[in-house]
């Protein structure tokens, strides 16, 4: 069958289950997530793992224009609204969220070398889960304004806290001297190579847009810059999210009227996209994995949960954050898909090929994020709303816009 007639089942589909995801006041996120899983090895099967391997391009793209879209919110004067605590914030989200699986597991295991993995595997969050969220309910405000910078800037430190963890990992399984610089090197150079290669994308853009007026002409520049961010990240392995959320954020903090009007033509093209996302996201994950996470995954779930509520709410006091931010930013960022398992299975590449103890590790990590997935990816858009809902942050900004 033609993979347009399967794309074009996802997007129906997909379309359905977020009408029918609203009528039980549920974000339709979480129904383009079930169509998805319908669809895919645990019912129908009609995405199968061979299939949806093929279309990892969507994935990236869409991450890429999600990116895109929080760094164009990301600017300078939203985030003196927001506060200088915001850095404090995230620190104390990704720290805690790591010390408490780290804890947790180490205390059931008593294996170093697991719970420094799983402690790594916390922080990440998923931004394209929380911004459609927020963009569903037109929500703007305080809590909105620090969840995009958030969930925009907290994957470079999980990539951070990974490299140190899984260097140490290492010398735990193998015993063997590793370089911990030459292990935190690397995060490094992606980092920054991402940071820099959105900058110049971004002021390119910016340059190049001024002098175009057709809204058609501005999407298609746009859409190619992005398209050409995505392609140069894989290309060179840098983070996808972190050099689109630079693109934007450069636009957005040098050219402002560029920036708004390149948001406007890419957000008039992107709800599609996410319907196909999210669905293929559902079609991603196994039901039949749900049994294999056992006691370490019930200990995961929970220590991560405790430990970005605890840490949100920690930062934000400390920093003097708004009442609404110290509330409930740790409800709207449980969200977890691609970034942590990117880095499960960076495990699996790094550590299956060490010994035996380092080939059960990597099944065990895979194996539990993928199912711990499931968890987080149905009930973080729900605890976002919540979180929005009770800021009062809902449907403000069409207002504001009108």
């Amino acid at each position: 069958m033609e993979i347009s007639v399967f794309l074009g089942i996802a997007i129906l589909l997909g379309f359905i289950g977020g009408k029918i995801s609203n009528k039980v006041k549920f974000p339709a996120v979480i129904g383009y997530i079930l169509a998805g899983l319908l669809l895919g090895p645990s019912f129908l099967n009609l995405f199968h793992e061979a299939f949806l391997e093929n279309l990892g391009l969507i994935s990236d793209l869409t991450l890429g224009l999600v990116a895109f879209i929080i760094g164009s919110e990301l600017r300078l004067g939203i985030l003196r609204n927001v506060g200088k605590g915001i850095l404090v914030i995230i620190l104390a989200e990704s720290l805690f969220a790591f010390f408490a699986v780290f804890a947790l597991i180490y205390v059931l295991t008593h294996k170093l070398y697991l719970a420094l993995l799983f402690g790594a595997m916390a922080p990440a969050s998923a931004p394209a889960g929380t911004v459609v969220v927020l963009q569903e309910y037109k929500a703007k405000g305080p809590l909105t304004n620090a969840l995009l910078a958030v969930v925009g800037l907290d994957d470079g430190l999980a990539i951070l806290i990974y490299a140190f963890a899984a260097a140490l990992a290492r010398i735990s399984i193998s015993s063997a001297h590793v370089s911990l610089g030459a292990a935190v090197g690397a995060p490094l150079l992606e980092i920054a190579g991402a940071l820099v290669l959105g900058g110049v994308l971004g002021l390119v853009l910016a340059v190049a847009a001024k002098k175009i007026v057709s809204k058609q002409e501005l999407l298609i520049l746009t859409l190619a810059a992005v398209f050409l961010c995505v392609g140069l990240s894989n290309m060179f392995h840098f983070s996808l999210i972190l050099s689109n959320l630079a693109f934007g954020m450069i636009i957005a903090n040098t050219y402002l009227r560029t920036s708004r009007r390149a948001y406007d033509a890419i957000h008039g093209i992107a709800p599609p996209l996410y319907v196909l996302f999210f669905v293929l996201a559902g079609a991603h994950l196994q039901i039949r994995l749900l049994p294999a996470m056992g006691l370490i995954g019930v200990l995961y779930i929970i220590g991560r949960s405790l430990g970005l509520i605890g840490g949100a709410w920690f930062g934000a006091t400390v920093s003097g954050a708004h009442e609404n931010i110290r509330k409930y930013l740790g409800l709207g960022i449980l969200s977890q898909a691609g970034v942590a398992i990117g880095l499960a299975l960076l495990v699996g590449r790094e550590f299956a090929d060490m010994n035996d103890v380092g080939k059960e590790v990597s099944r065990l990590v895979i194996n539990t994020i993928a199912a711990t997935t499931i968890f987080f990816e149905i009930v973080g858009p729900l605890t976002t709303r919540f979180a929005i809902t009770r800021a009062g942050e809902i449907g403000k900004l069409k207002r504001f816009r009108e």
